[in-house]
């Protein structure tokens, strides 16, 4: 099962459109997973389009958005359990990392999905996957934009790994 992971797309304030080689991306996949701050549900509608998406409203999204999707969920694919949740409320990167795996604690995961820094991420702790795909859209301090695709074979993530590319457009 190949999943696109995407977070803080943040449109239509930071592309009027799907980049390019995200959509690429999204022709081939089987599930999206999304870790909030869509700002629009038409962004969600977008996604959807191309296969089923799941995800969490973030610190940008509106009472709809909030209310459709909530803040924090696990989904399970692929018979893998995926907590996903935007991770704000922090004053710097380390608090939201801290604030994704604190909103799991005591769960039993395979990876936690999060947001919000547009920084990509990944790395394993206690065997958990702690996967931050970055931002397709708003790179801010990121050198490049970036998104995730994460593999799914007999039950386990067998990879995970971002897209970088230089332009949205």
């Amino acid at each position: 099962m190949r999943i696109v992971v995407v977070s803080d797309t943040h449109m239509p304030y930071r592309a009027g459109e799907l980049p390019p080689r995200l959509v690429k991306e999204l022709r081939n996949c089987q599930g999206i997973l999304h870790a909030g701050d869509w700002t629009d549900w038409s962004v969600y509608e977008r996604f959807a389009a191309f296969a089923p998406t799941e995800g969490v409203a973030g610190n940008n999204d509106g009472r709809d958005i909030i209310r459709r999707l909530g803040l924090r969920k696990v989904v399970v694919a692929g018979g893998c359990r995926i907590g996903i949740v935007h991770g704000h409320g922090g004053w710097s990167r380390a608090d939201t990392e801290s604030n994704a795996i604190r909103a799991f604690k005591g769960e039993k995961l395979d990876a936690i999905i999060y947001g919000h820094t547009h920084i990509p991420v990944s790395k394993t702790l206690d065997g958990v996957l702690v996967f931050n795909p970055g931002s397709p859209t708003d790179r801010r301090g990121a050198p490049k934009y970036s998104f995730g695709v994460m593999e799914i074979r007999g039950g386990a993530i067998v990879s995970a790994e971002h897209i970088f590319y230089d332009k949205k457009n």
